[in-house]
């Protein structure tokens, strides 16, 4: 079992190193090749995209063997990647586009699939600690992978990272294949229409997945409602640089790598609903911290937002591996990453709008969103002896 989580943890760090690089790189190339940042910003949205998709594209992962089948997602993401070699003007940027979409078409069965294939790889008491390590390599990632992606565009131009881009997916398509899976019973024939109904109906019908679940929803919409006036706090109360959001964004990534490193063993102690509640009001206070009107109060609260940002998701995922039955675990996991993600992209542009009211006004309203949920759910817990029975997963076999 150690060598499989050393390998879920290496997958984390391999596939986040190519996508952080690749999803800045991708905008900047746009803008330098049409002088438009509308046209780069729209590169973002062809990523998100897809997660509306979540519950259809989960279905495929419960129809189909799922490790050949996240193996082949990465290596046509790779042969995708491939085609950027021909970008050389303006007539061909929509190819970027394209990339981007199918990036975010990988992103949700590669998420849904290795979440769906984790409870197979790894015992019931180790889900939680690889889930809370493989969110820090991730968010470590983010803070190495876009300079290193940004520096080399600089550098070399874009196809080198294009390059380096289309490899990682090689390596990681390497990585689940020596995974040692257990063996499990054939799943029961599946649906192949209603996969929204089923879905939906797994992620809400058990307190023990639906609150961890909304609560990673409401802590995420907020994060990306808050975002203007972030923006706004730091350039008009502080009278800083805009430059000093890349020093808050760092700050946030420590937090949520130190969050990551820890959340496991908080989620085995207290159970995913109160961790979930835990980073929920975490990242209220990092809101509410981040309107203080002194910018070691910001760095610190952007340290507190990022510890409880990974402690929602993870509690979330956890919760869903956990809770779900096998035969439907790409299904759920879709399902909940558009319940999770999807409500960003109606948050983010009503953000931008409310902090024409005042640049912490965002901040504020996010803070006590964030509070309003955790204190519902905290209000009516889940006692542990009335929670449903774990469906833990099998025994890894030391076979292929």
């Amino acid at each position: 079992m150690r060598r499989n989580r050393r390998l879920f943890v290496a997958i984390s760090l391999v596939s986040g190193f190519g996508s952080s690089a690749m999803s800045l790189v991708s905008g900047i190339w746009i803008l330098d090749l049409t002088g438009s940042s509308g046209l780069a910003a729209l590169a973002q949205l062809c990523v998100y995209a897809p997660v509306l998709a979540g519950p259809w594209l989960g279905g495929v992962l419960d129809r189909a063997p799922r490790r050949p089948l996240i193996i082949g997602v990465n290596l046509a993401l790779a042969a995708a990647l491939s085609t950027l070699f021909a970008v050389r003007g303006p007539g061909d940027a929509w190819l970027i586009f394209a990339v981007s979409f199918a990036y975010g078409v990988s992103y949700v069965m590669i998420d849904a699939g290795e979440t769906a294939l984790l409870p197979s790889a790894l015992s019931a008491a180790e889900l939680a600690d690889v889930n809370g390590w493989r969110s820090s390599a991730q968010e470590g990632m983010k803070l190495v992978a876009p300079l290193a992606g940004a520096g080399l565009y600089a550098w070399r131009g874009a196809h080198p990272v294009v390059a380096i881009s289309a490899l990682m997916p090689i390596l990681v398509a390497g990585l689940y294949a020596a995974l040692r899976l257990a063996r499990q019973p054939p799943a029961p024939p599946v649906e192949r229409r209603h996969d929204l109904r089923a879905g939906l109906v797994a992620v809400f019908e058990r307190p023990a997945i639906r609150v961890p679940v909304l609560l990673a929803a409401v802590s995420i919409s907020m994060s990306g409602f808050a975002t203007a006036g972030f923006y706004a706090v730091v350039t008009r109360e502080l009278n800083l640089p805009a430059t000093f959001l890349g020093v808050l964004v760092s700050a946030q990534g420590l937090g949520s790598i130190l969050g990551g490193m820890i959340v496991g063993r908080l989620i085995t102690r207290r159970g995913a609903t109160a961790v979930a509640v835990a980073g929920t009001v975490l990242f209220a206070a990092g809101c509410l911290g981040r309107c203080l009107p002194w910018w070691p109060s910001t760095v610190a609260a952007s340290v507190v937002a990022g510890v409880g940002l990974p402690w929602a998701l993870v509690a979330a995922v956890t919760a869903i591996q956990t809770r779900t039955p096998a035969e439907l675990l790409g299904r759920v996991t879709g399902t909940a990453n558009t319940v999770m993600f999807g409500p960003i992209a109606l948050a983010i542009p009503l953000g931008a709008a409310a902090v024409q009211l005042g640049s912490a006004t965002p901040l504020i309203a996010a803070a006590a969103f964030c509070l309003t949920a955790a204190a519902v759910a905290a209000r009516r817990p889940i006692p542990p002896e009335r929670e449903e029975p774990a469906i833990c997963s099998p025994q890894v076999s030391t076979r292929r």
